[in-house]
């Protein structure tokens, strides 16, 4: 849901793309080491760079990446260990084939990576966990969208009493795994932000759990990860 990655610019955009390009084309047979994600899942597999022509590169991939290039349109490249630029490198996928297990990217930008900042393993919810933000006198209700073991994206319809820095009480409903029933987790946390102009807004918490709702929480996001790369492995091809 939220960029994990900020671009970066060390001339103009053109040129950053003429300077990267021709690094490129001396690192032919070289291994990179791509990154994208699919449900907040990080994909990254070495790939082996075959060509460079006419500012394209063409790379040997892992068949997964290959699936969640094609879904993101581009992937990032994690700086080479000969770069002579410390950024990572992003770019735009203009051919795609996890059968062939063959990309051919262009259009490349600097960029630097801030998943690898991420404390937690974070999931993506196709089916929202409810949730209870407490309040005095109040209850605000949400749907979790994203999820980790430090904290969670959550939906609301109301941002009235988001205030970001308030430390608030909060339920979570996890669904029991194999079953219709549900599990009532609960926590203190802190709003940490709101996104949105309008509904529904994005609240960001973060979790202070005690050790028994964080292994139920964990448990959850262990198992969501296994359904995540079920779901990217049975992808068409």
């Amino acid at each position: 849901m939220f960029s994990y990655y900020d671009k970066a610019v060390r001339g103009t955009a053109h040129e950053d793309m003429l300077v990267i390009t021709q690094f490129l084309q001396g690192m032919v047979g070289k291994q990179f080491s791509l990154l994208n994600f699919y449900k907040e899942i990080p994909v990254s597999y070495d790939a082996t760079l075959l060509s460079v022509e006419n500012g394209m590169a063409e790379f040997s991939v892992h068949e997964y990446q290959a699936k969640v290039i094609n879904m993101e349109k581009k992937t990032l490249i994690y700086s080479h260990e000969m770069s002579p630029f410390p950024e990572d490198v992003i770019g735009e996928a203009f051919y795609v084939s996890s059968v062939k297990k063959r990309v051919i990217l262009c259009n490349f930008g600097y960029a630097r990576i801030r998943s690898v900042l991420r404390r937690f393993v974070r999931v993506q919810l196709d089916n929202p966990v409810e949730a209870e933000l407490l309040f005095e006198g109040d209850i605000l209700k949400g749907n979790v969208i994203d999820l980790s073991l430090g904290g969670a994206a959550i939906t609301t319809m109301s941002a009235d009493l988001l205030v970001p820095g308030l430390d608030v009480n909060m339920f979570l409903k996890l669904p029991a795994v194999n079953n219709n029933s549900s599990s009532e987790v609960g926590m203190s946390a802190t709003i940490v932000k709101v996104v949105g102009e309008s509904a529904p807004y994005t609240c960001i918490i973060e979790f202070h759990a005690e050790k028994h709702s964080q292994q139920q929480i964990a448990y959850y996001i262990n198992q969501r990860q296994v359904e995540i790369i079920k779901e990217l492995k049975e992808i068409d091809s």
